[in-house]
């Protein structure tokens, strides 16, 4: 039940005693409908028709007595929307999970179908009593050895790759930004292209640029000695 107003319940009480003192007792159903029903929801407030009063000396002199009804007023609106109000965000399952899966399966054709009809470019069998020169790791350990050409490696296996994935391990805790648009997550666009740019410049000289004994040669003028 709606709860009634204190000032509104003071109203009423103070018009009922007027009432009685004047010696025309008011309808209880008139003063307070809430004590005997429930609270009734409505936005206006109702006047009871007036009634004469009665003289204390008997005679037809009449004033007009105004009794209010006690009605709350409340919000407009049904407890539950009707429709839920639209929102950015969406469940893992199913919609994420359904779309990776997909993706996954069609991967997996393609790959195996790809398998099917082209062969892997492995070179002959491993000799032990030559080596290869220049030899060269995969071209995604590429830009480890290029550093190790460059510093101790300490330096280039440990300090430097570390550096690199603390760097990125740190970055969502630095840049809070929760928008999804390039230009308010400059900090971290930033950070990403530097990391891809200094490997991807190292894999390259790494993988076309060096020669016998991994030298420093020209591939235009010498050749390219990798093989993809």
């Amino acid at each position: 039940m709606v709860e009634i107003p204190e000032h509104l319940l003071k109203r009423s009480q103070a018009a009922r005693n007027k009432a009685e003192s004047d010696g025309d007792e008011a309808p209880a159903e008139d003063a307070a409908p809430e004590a005997a029903e429930p609270a009734k929801v409505a936005t206006a407030t109702e006047a009871a028709p007036p009634k004469p009063k009665k003289s204390g000396n008997g005679g037809g002199a009449a004033t007009k007595l105004h009794t209010h009804r006690l009605l709350t007023v409340v919000k407009s609106g049904s407890i539950q929307p009707p429709k839920p109000a639209p929102v950015d965000k969406v469940n893992v399952w199913p919609h994420l999970l359904v779309i990776e899966f997909l993706a996954l399966l069609a991967c997996m054709v393609f790959l195996v179908l790809f398998s099917i009809f082209v062969n892997a470019p492995l070179l002959e069998e491993a000799n032990y009593n030559k080596t290869p020169n220049p030899s060269k790791a995969p071209w995604y350990f590429l830009g480890l050895q290029e550093l190790l050409a460059y510093f101790d490696p300490m330096i280039a296996g440990v300090t430097i790759p570390g550096m690199g994935l603390i760097g990125l391990a740190l970055a969502p805790y630095i840049d809070k930004n929760p928008s999804n648009h390039p230009e308010d997550r400059k900090f971290a666009i930033a950070l990403f292209t530097f990391f891809m740019m200094f490997w991807t410049v190292l894999v390259i000289i790494g993988s076309f640029f060096r020669g016998p004994g991994y030298n420093f040669a020209w591939p235009w003028a010498d050749g390219i000695y990798f093989d993809l």
